[in-house]
């Protein structure tokens, strides 16, 4: 018998695929609902791929693979994330340009899917550092820009002191860059923002149209979004006649509040303490919170400084004397709060240090006193020591405060969310330029559209220093004025790479188009996205920042939809040495010497079968050669097959086999559970090798060889062709006869004291007296009974039946 050659059999389906374009797919301009636009996310080419990524992209090529052969036209292209922090410390560590090692991987990753076998439109591949698509996140900018949707302000930012950038709150994992682990500090820079908080309710309401997607997603992003709903609270300096606003969802304890306290970032701290005896103190208390983290600010002992001002509280005109302390965070509310040291432990421990007063405004209904602090907000509680309002139930209580206030225009109603507006400025070079010149007369001036892209200079030295590398470019940076002609200084500042990530796929159904970044009608054929796949690391960063994207598009009349992804599937991350395999960390095996050792099927075949889709996996090779065997076994057995006479579906093979379709179909479909569908086709294969001559054999091959297609293509299309059939990637899929569904016969399990003892094939229409009788038949039951008394029976209908000895 010929031996298996997995080698030759994958570059040979591999060439073949290529020469017949198998998986393009063009544009028709006919949604005839038939289209299926699938979609993973996509790679960073700050090096190539490793096993964790071969698990997300395989997952993707079997549902590829079914959805085409269930009837649907699949869209399923692939680019590079290939701007930002990732490729550009790849570039430094290598000691390389970053151009020149993004495009190396890119090379090197493109041939690592193609040797995979993947199922990808390779006409459509974008890289979002190629000028082609970088024109269009700029003219993507200006459009948001002309929406008011772009603006630039001074603000606190988080600094990462090694990355030397600016990061997003997203980006700061407990208190530390996500990308270096380095302490995160704070630091004011005039930065370029999205208004992302304006969209902050469609984000919470529009949630009721991805029914589709994991609570565990939904759930993290309404927790970043953070909505709460309180008052606005105006509290008056009078020497420096300003009013501080105050978020608060406890209105009904403002007659309790006892001081008033700034977080270290609020932009009024150099203000109110300009001149005043408690300055340095005060700003020197700022620099040092400034290098604390949030977590050390959160679980670290309370402490502050006093600013020597006084804050009025509006319903009773008590002076509250202004704190800066770090247990306060500009991340929420305004960044003041009203200090309450009865009913809020953080402010009663800071009391206590301090020697701050105390005033309990808040007491259970029966008048009991409680022990402080007293933080319970219920129906169960009556405010106190509250002027007109004592008395009064805590829930009313509050109403009739705000009301009040409201009617001396010193508080409203308010809704206040966690959330902050998207900061899109870094101070690195590899990124898209921001398109716009700064001039001295004009101001921010947009540049052209006929002048984009706003190329990307090749610079000597792009390493960080603290300032963007690109005000170094003379040359580039300086340019006159679109406006007015005179003298101007192009935006140094790049993009943050979350731009280019949050509308790639749109440019996926248009990527040739050189007069815009899509045509609406090409996008709205494809689009939203039928099924995203990719990590749950992403639920608070890039797919919000694409829901966000696609509401500005749809309020731009750009596309008619309001959602990106209808269907989100997370895959389960591949760990190594105990942590999640990472190219930054550098715990990543790569495929490329799996691949050559045993096959491409083979690796597809294992990382399928690690676990569940979804589970979190640790990396173990050793499955590899279990899987070679089950592809050589299932070699033998087609090529043994092939010379029977054509298949026919009959005998308990041909009913295995349209059983194992019913499963193997729902796996696919319903559930994504890949590794109980390979265990099925597996079990039907190892039926089969028990008698390959028995009638249905064939059949039962022909059955296995087509389910397995979507995780095994290459082995499948070879036998395919060898059982003497066309393309199988064109076949439709598998469907149960359900004749063959209804069994003659059943396997009746036979149990003495609940342990099994015999396997017998009954007829299925047995009566139970008759089941219980060749249960008790069986030579290998009655060595077990040895002569007992048989006290119970019990009979599960078509399933087993149990003897059960005294």
């Amino acid at each position: 018998m010929e031996k298996y050659d997995p080698q030759a059999i994958e570059t040979k389906w591999q060439r073949a695929w290529e020469e017949a374009r198998a998986f393009n797919t063009p544009n028709t301009g006919d949604a005839d609902g038939r289209d299926f636009y699938l979609l993973e996310m996509l790679p960073y080419p700050s090096g190539t791929l490793h096993v964790g990524q071969v698990r997300n992209y395989t997952q993707g090529d079997v549902l590829t693979h079914f959805r085409r052969r269930t009837g649907r036209r699949v869209l399923r292209p692939m680019g590079y994330d290939s701007f930002g922090l990732n490729a550009e410390n790849a570039a430094i560590r290598d000691g390389g340009r970053p151009r020149e090692i993004v495009e190396q991987n890119i090379k090197k990753i493109r041939a690592q899917m193609k040797r995979m076998g993947w199922a990808i439109d390779w006409d459509r591949q974008v890289a979002s550092h190629e000028p082609a698509y970088y024109h269009w996140t700029q003219r993507l900018f200006l459009q948001f820009l002309n929406a008011g949707q772009a603006y630039r302000k001074e603000a606190p930012v988080k600094w990462c002191p090694k990355d030397q950038t600016v990061l997003a709150n997203e980006q700061v994992i407990n208190g530390r860059c996500e990308r270096c682990g380095t302490v995160v500090e704070s630091k004011s820079l005039e930065q370029w923002f999205f208004r992302y908080t304006t969209y902050a309710d469609e984000l919470l309401d529009e949630m009721e149209l991805l029914e589709s997607w994991p609570e565990r997603v939904l759930a993290m992003q309404r927790n970043w979004i953070g909505r709460s709903e309180g008052a606005e609270i105006l509290f008056r300096v009078e020497e420096l006649d300003l009013d501080i606003p105050v978020f608060t969802t406890r209105a009904d304890t403002l007659y309790g509040a006892t001081f008033f306290v700034l977080a270290p970032e609020h932009s009024l701290i150099a203000k109110l303490v300009e001149g005043t005896p408690q300055q340095g103190e005060v700003l020197d208390y700022v620099r040092r919170s400034a290098a604390r983290t949030f977590v050390e600010r959160e679980e670290k002992e309370k402490d502050g400084v006093f600013t020597g001002r006084y804050a009025v509280n509006p319903v009773n005109d008590e002076r509250l004397p202004i704190w800066v302390a770090d247990y306060v965070l500009m991340e929420y509310g305004s960044g003041a709060i009203m200090a309450v040291p009865a009913h809020d432990e953080r402010d009663y421990e800071f009391a206590r240090k301090y020697e701050l007063p105390v005033q309990p405004v808040v007491v259970p209904l029966d008048g009991t006193e409680p022990e402080l602090p007293y933080v319970a907000k219920s129906d169960d509680a009556k405010l106190a020591n509250s002027g007109q309002f004592s008395g009064l139930p805590a829930p009313e209580g509050e109403r009739a405060i705000v009301a009040w206030l409201g009617g001396h225009a010193r508080g409203r109603p308010a809704v206040s969310y966690r959330l902050r507006d998207w900061l899109i400025s870094r101070q690195r070079y590899w990124g898209s330029p921001i398109p716009v010149v700064h001039c001295e007369r004009c101001g921010i001036v947009p540049v052209p559209e006929d002048e984009l892209p706003v190329l990307l200079p090749e610079i000597e030295d792009y390493t960080p220093k603290g300032k963007s590398p690109l005000e170094a470019a003379e040359d580039w940076i300086r340019v006159p004025c679109p406006q007015c002609g005179g003298e101007g200084r192009r935006e140094a500042d790049t993009m943050d790479t979350f731009v280019d990530s949050s509308w790639y796929f749109l440019r996926y159904c248009d990527p040739r188009n050189d007069r815009a970044a899509f045509e609406p009608a090409v996008v709205n054929e494809w689009c939203p996205v039928d099924q995203y796949i990719g990590g749950l690391e992403h639920a608070v960063m890039h797919l919000l920042y694409a829901r966000y994207f696609i509401k500005v598009l749809n309020d731009l009349g750009l596309v008619d939809f309001r959602e990106p992804f209808t269907r989100l599937y997370n895959h389960g991350w591949v760990d190594m040495g105990g942590a999640k395999m990472s190219k930054s960390k550098g715990n990543v095996v790569s495929p490329d010497e799996l691949v050559a050792r045993h096959s491409a099927d083979a690796l597809r075949l294992h990382i399928l079968f690690i676990g569940p889709a979804d589970a979190r996996v640790d990396w173990q090779e050793n499955g590899l050669e279990g899987m070679s065997r089950f592809l050589r076994r299932l070699w033998r057995l087609g090529l043994e097959v092939a010379t029977q006479p054509p298949a026919l579906a009959e005998g308990a093979l041909a009913h295995k086999a349209t059983e194992t379709i019913v499963k193997v179909t729902d796996d696919f479909e319903r559930r994504y559970a890949y590794n109980t569908a390979i265990a099925a086709v597996m079990e039907l294969v190892n039926d089969v090798a028990d008698d390959p001559s028995a009638p249905g054999a064939r059949f039962a091959v022909e059955t296995a060889v087509s389910l397995i297609q979507p995780a095994a293509p290459h082995i499948a299309e070879e036998l395919w062709e060898r059982l003497g059939h066309g393309r199988l990637w064109e076949e439709p899929w598998p469907v149960a006869d359900p004749a063959l569904l209804q069994r003659e016969t059943f396997e009746l399990v036979v149990q003495v004291n609940g342990k099994v003892r015999d396997r017998l094939e009954v007829p299925a229409d047995l009566p139970e007296d008759e089941l219980i009788a060749r249960a008790k038949e069986s030579p290998k039951v009655q060595a077990h009974l040895n002569g007992g008394e048989i006290r119970q029976t019990i009979v599960v209908p078509r399933k087993l039946v149990n003897l059960v000895v005294g």
